[in-house]
């Protein structure tokens, strides 16, 4: 089973102070682990103008989150931001995980000359 690395970016209302983002941002990291997602890394972007309005909201604070670990933990994460008054709007995608050959595999094995 290949692993797959999740992209989660999601966009709270602007009107949320650095607290309140905070703890938007630790409750769903504390949701994945809870369900099982490991190597996460949070990125917060700041507030971003949206491109067009969300609900009445011109601006927005955008979070991306990076992890691995269970497709299932997906649906719990979506229904938590879907039923969130803080989250305007979300979007996950899923990646491949590439992995690099190693020198052993890179080796191409000896052509044998045939008569």
């Amino acid at each position: 089973m290949k692993p797959f690395v999740y992209e989660t970016t999601y966009i709270l209302r602007p009107d949320l102070n650095d607290e309140q983002v905070g703890q938007s941002i630790s409750k769903y990291e504390t949701l994945l682990k809870d369900q099982g997602g490991h190597n996460i890394q949070i990125q917060n972007r700041g507030k971003r103008r949206l491109a067009y309005d969300i609900d009445k909201h011109r601006e927005g604070v955008y979070v991306q989150m990076n992890y691995e670990g269970p497709g299932a933990q997906i649906a719990v994460l979506e229904k938590a931001m879907r039923i969130s008054d803080e989250v305007i709007r979300y979007l996950t995608i899923k990646e491949e995980v590439t992995i690099e050959p190693t020198e052993a595999t890179e080796a191409e094995p000896e052509s044998q000359e045939v008569e």
